[in-house]
């Protein structure tokens, strides 16, 4: 069964696929819908993030991929509807994201993860990332 994706510079030597820190672990997110793959492309886009490429790829081969990088394989199903902070970031990617150049300097890996820890200083993740999902849905309005 075939997942998609979200690949930067897909068929060059530097691509990269996109990437979550989560609680010291690094997940990619494996959508099942291809509009589920393009609707986070989009939000990445909006705030000023290079767009990713959405690729379909076979789940197996993506889970195997994820498993030789030490990176954790999310699936993310048609119809998700996230229960906590965490899962929230399986549908819409964090306000702060790493630098793309700390992607390009790690020649070794082929991530470029994003940060979902919180932002503010003295609140807890869960808080910060729970007010800015709501910043982003207040956007939308």
């Amino acid at each position: 069964m075939p997942v998609h994706v979200l690949l930067f510079e897909a068929g060059t030597d530097n691509e990269g696929i996109h990437s979550l820190e989560l609680n010291g672990r690094t997940v990619v997110l494996l959508f099942e819908e291809r509009d589920d793959a393009e609707r986070y492309a989009g939000l990445l886009e909006a705030q000023d993030f290079p767009v990713p490429s959405v690729e379909a790829i076979e789940r197996e081969e993506m889970e195997l991929f994820c498993g030789q990088a030490g990176y954790e394989a999310r699936f993310v199903p048609t119809g998700f509807l996230p229960s906590s902070a965490e899962e929230r970031l399986l549908i819409a990617p964090p306000e702060r994201n790493m630098d793309l150049t700390h992607w390009k300097d790690e020649t070794s890996r082929a991530a470029a993860p994003d940060s979902g820890e919180g932002s503010s200083p003295g609140s807890s993740p869960e808080s910060a990332e729970l007010e800015a999902f709501r910043r982003r849905l207040e956007g939308l309005l």
